[in-house]
């Protein structure tokens, strides 16, 4: 009795040939890439060759292309070679395609030419959970993740990088250049000939090297924000969470709904910081929820006090912890938590009972700031954890009452930086596990963004169909 499962005989025959349609089950993601696309309006979306040209040589339709990319994004396929095997192995992809195989250039040309249509592709979805009634709590967690660009480290420049390459640079040489006057003192010998020749093209080369480091500083400072990228133009070094780590990238930030873990809306930036992003993105998920009102909970980094009244402006109620970056906390002394603001007197009441009356108004950074402080400090025995200078003086802008409110927020539930965290790091951990090690794979902001609008669908669509199942979301997508 033969104990292994056997297999068919390679060289076996059938009376009547299989059909790929057998290979694919019901319930097959690769079914709902179909009925998808399918009903897309993908003229309207912005996909060019929808029309057939009259003469010259047949293309693909874009819908074939269009595909294949939301299937290689679903299965951690991104690269056009790769996909392009894909195209002539995989009986999931035979049976999406009709078995067409596409050439890795016509692939990587359709992602590169319609990035706009594929973007409007990821918000034509969300539209589409929205109306099969996944996103109805008008609540989101906003964040954003550094994700690799292609530009190396070594090929990216900001000041710093520029002197600090520089002095390395004007080491070398006069290491070298000390060694050659080493050399030019001994007895002349073959292999000090060799050694002598070694050393000038190494001297050469450096020189070469310190020229184009000039080229790049040039470029570096010309540059609004001081920066270079020889790659990817319009990547950026940004700072990670990782202690003194960093990379060459692009800032994504994502509108997460708190209910399902559906990404609401996203976007790729190359700013490194998120101070400037809160309102922005909290009022793009508030008008594709189509809500009047929206719960935006973000991380310290958003915490910036313009984005906030913004916010407020919109009917945005955002909740959000404030940086620890009190310089008097730091040293010891009292910070501006311990003097409590007295709204029928327009004043402050400081740890030690006195009373700190209003001053003066003035503007600074566009913002009209008003002054409290009281002359009682002098003889104050609480003077030294204080302030050092001759009185204790405390800054309020004219909507102070907003960030209050949102401290008084973050106070009645501490539980909602555990909720943000819970709710945004999924979707930015899935997203680039699929992606793998390199992240992107095109390069400038345009054809990036496209890269994770794509992303971005494929990661929703595997949500829905686990909540929904594959076969609701296909009478969903036909409805």
């Amino acid at each position: 009795m033969k104990r292994f499962v056997e297999g068919a005989d390679r060289g076996q025959s059938t009376l009547f040939p299989e059909c790929v349609e057998d290979w694919i089950d019901a319930d097959n993601p690769v079914r709902v890439i179909d009925v998808l696309v399918d009903d897309l309006d993908l003229a309207g979306l912005g996909f060019g060759g929808v029309d057939p040209e009259a003469t010259g040589r047949p293309s693909y339709h874009p819908s074939i292309l269009l595909k294949l990319y939301i299937y290689g994004y679903l299965n951690r396929v991104q690269s056009s070679r790769r996909l392009e095997r894909e195209a002539g192995r995989n009986v999931e992809v035979m049976w999406l395609l009709g078995r067409l195989a596409p050439d890795h250039k016509t692939i990587a040309d359709f992602r590169k030419d319609n990035g706009l249509a594929l973007r409007k592709v990821c918000a034509r979805f969300v539209e589409l959970c929205r109306q099969m009634g996944l996103l109805t709590t008008a609540s989101v967690a906003i964040d954003g993740s550094k994700f690799k660009a292609v530009n190396n480290r070594d090929k990216n420049f900001t000041r710093a990088k520029v002197e600090r390459r520089r002095a390395q640079l004007e080491e070398s040489v006069a290491r070298y250049l000390s060694q050659l006057d080493t050399a030019d003192r001994q007895e002349p010998a073959e292999a000090l000939a060799a050694k002598v020749t070694r050393l000038t093209e190494k001297l050469t080369k450096l020189k070469e090297e310190m020229g184009k480091l000039a080229v790049y500083e040039k470029q570096m400072l010309a540059s609004p924000d001081q920066q270079v990228s020889l790659t990817d133009p319009d990547s950026r070094s940004m700072a990670t969470s990782g202690r003194g780590s960093g990379v060459v990238g692009y800032n994504v930030q994502v509108a997460v709904d708190t209910e399902h873990h559906l990404i609401v809306t996203h976007e790729v930036t190359n700013s490194g910081s998120d101070r400037a992003q809160l309102a922005n993105m909290a009022k793009q998920a508030k008008a594709v929820l189509k809500t009047e009102t929206l719960e935006a909970v973000a991380d310290r980094g958003y915490f910036n006090s313009p984005e906030i009244l913004a916010c407020h402006e919109a009917g945005i109620t955002v909740t959000l912890p404030k940086p620890q970056t009190s310089g008097a906390k730091s040293e010891g002394r009292f910070g501006k938590q311990d003097f409590a603001y007295l709204p029928g007197e327009d004043a402050y009441r400081c740890p030690a009972g006195e009373r700190m009356p209003y001053r003066y108004t003035n503007e600074e950074d566009g913002k009209m700031l008003r002054r409290y402080w009281t002359t009682a400090c002098q003889n104050c025995s609480l003077k030294s954890q204080c302030t050092t200078g001759p009185e204790r003086r405390i800054t309020r802008w004219e909507h102070e009452h907003l960030l209050e409110a949102v401290q008084e927020r973050l106070d009645a539930n501490p539980q909602a930086m555990r909720q943000r965290r819970e709710t945004v790091e999924h979707p930015f951990g899935t997203m680039k596990a699929r992606m793998g090690a390199t992240h992107f794979l095109t390069k400038t902001l345009p054809n990036v963004a496209a890269e994770m609008a794509l992303s971005v669908l494929a990661y929703n669509l595997t949500r829905v169909m686990n909540i929904v199942g594959s076969k609701q979301l296909m009478a969903a997508i036909v409805a």
